[in-house]
């Protein structure tokens, strides 16, 4: 999880900042900075760093070099991927609340349509990818967790698996999953940069590199993507309050992608099929891999205008899928 050599360290540099826009920059938040090699990098560059770390054998030589900078760098225990843990209790570290990380931080919350306000920067453990994802996506739609103090802009690696699968395009049977269309409607998706993953730190006992296996998508490679929310997410018929009821839609369409859509809105008793798709200008025979994304949010919002999906079957089988993600 570790970035091995300065000469990358330089290059996540250059992705992470481009060119500077004038105004106040926003705070960058780098997830597991390990021994620090990014992170001294970004403060040459003058960058404010907020380090949150997991490992308490990294936290001495982090902190003493908080101590001595003039608040440029803020150290932090705590580990982004058990952010807002689900449940109640007391919550110990290294898991932390985002109210608490961004108390910390110093930032308050912005507008939707504000500039961000926020950059994450950080490496996906592959065992946590996807979860992780899921977690991060229920967070956009609803403005939770992260998401209450603005469109925060994620910066991450992640397998080339799950990249190819955020940007899949319809028909593709394999990659294109309701993965691919919620995070293409609630977010501008940039691929940064491709490394070969020899040029990370494995963890394995034989000397081998940690690479998930796939055999139908290519995974040579980490990918460096970055995630920004889009402006307009929330200015039509798709709203914080609705958008569970969008998620288990999109996810029961594409649990069976070669399915017919007429087909599966007859299943949820909806008798008005042929002209919805009609209105919508959707081909009556279309199977649900061959929506595009944005035709999701019209056939959702079309819905919602409708007053479709206000039934309290629906809305229970909604409550039911967001537990169990």
């Amino acid at each position: 999880r570790f970035i091995t050599c300065s000469q990358l360290a330089r290059t996540v540099q250059r992705c992470l900042l481009g060119e500077a826009s004038p105004g106040p920059q926003p705070v960058l938040v780098e997830c597991a900075p390990g021994p620090g090699i990014l992170t001294r990098t970004l403060l040459n560059a003058g960058v404010r760093v907020v380090a949150l770390e997991s490992n308490s054998a990294f936290l001495p030589n982090l902190q003493s070099l908080e101590n001595s900078l003039d608040g440029q760098l803020k150290v932090i225990y705590g580990d982004f991927c058990r952010l807002d843990p689900l449940g109640t209790g007391i919550v110990k570290p290294p898991a932390l609340c985002s109210d608490k990380l961004f108390e910390t931080m110093g930032v308050a919350a912005v507008p939707w349509r504000a500039d961000v306000p926020v950059k994450i920067f950080g490496i996906l453990p592959h065992v946590k990818e996807r979860n992780t994802l899921w977690r991060l996506l229920f967070g956009l739609y609803e403005c939770n967790s992260i998401y209450r103090y603005g469109r925060i802009e994620l910066n991450f690696f992640i397998s080339e698996k799950e990249y190819k699968t955020l940007t899949g395009k319809p028909g593709d049977a394999k990659a294109y999953q309701a993965l691919t269309v919620l995070w293409q409607v609630g977010c501008e998706i940039q691929l940064l940069h491709m490394e070969p993953w020899s040029s990370f730190v494995t963890n394995l006992k034989n000397g081998g590199l940690g690479v998930p296996k796939t055999t139908w998508l290519p995974n040579d490679h980490l990918c460096l993507i970055r995630l920004t929310p889009r402006r307009n997410l929330f200015t039509g018929g798709l709203k914080p309050t609705n958008s569970p009821t969008f998620i288990f839609m999109v996810k029961q369409c594409l649990a069976k992608p070669k399915s017919r859509l007429i087909d599966k809105l007859s299943s949820w008793s909806l008798d008005v099929g042929d002209k919805l798709l009609s209105e919508l200008e959707i081909p009556k025979n279309a199977r649900t891999r061959d929506l595009y994304p944005e035709d999701y949010r019209r056939l959702f919002e079309a819905l919602q205008t409708a007053g479709m999906f206000t039934e309290t079957w629906f809305h229970d089988e909604v409550v039911e899928s967001r537990r169990n993600v």
